[in-house]
């Protein structure tokens, strides 16, 4: 998973934050979807991996996930920020495991309860 996410991180579009990350998903019924971030000048209109791999899996008609894995060129650990949580909490229950990892080879495996617990602020863009 982690070289396809290395490759996949390449496609991530972040002119502004110069912060990329890719993210897979995992569905119950064994499918994978990818997503990536995607920056935009107007700051609203970006969007995260997590949710570009979720909307990816839904515009393919899966809607139940048991994993997901996110990776960073930062070079610590960064986690979903808020809006991505909501989404997380729309579509993942609490067997779920998120994978997060750096390029670096950084990685921690959580669970649902414990990536709720974590945030994204401006000191990991930094």
């Amino acid at each position: 998973m982690k070289e396809k996410l290395k490759e996949l991180i390449e496609n991530s579009y972040a002119p502004y934050s110069n912060c990329h990350f890719a993210c897979i998903v995992e569905t119950k019924n064994g499918n994978f979807y990818e997503g990536v971030n995607v920056e935009n000048a107007s700051y609203g209109g970006s969007i995260c991996a997590e949710r570009n791999a979720i909307n990816n899996a839904v515009s393919n008609g899966e809607k139940e996930f048991v994993a997901l894995y996110l990776m960073t060129d930062l070079p610590h650990l960064a986690f979903p920020c808020h809006i991505c949580k909501q989404t997380l909490v729309e579509f993942f229950d609490n067997k779920a495991l998120f994978n997060i990892m750096n390029t670096d080879g950084l990685s921690k495996v959580m669970t649902f309860n414990e990536i709720m617990n974590t945030t994204f602020s401006k000191e990991d863009l930094k």
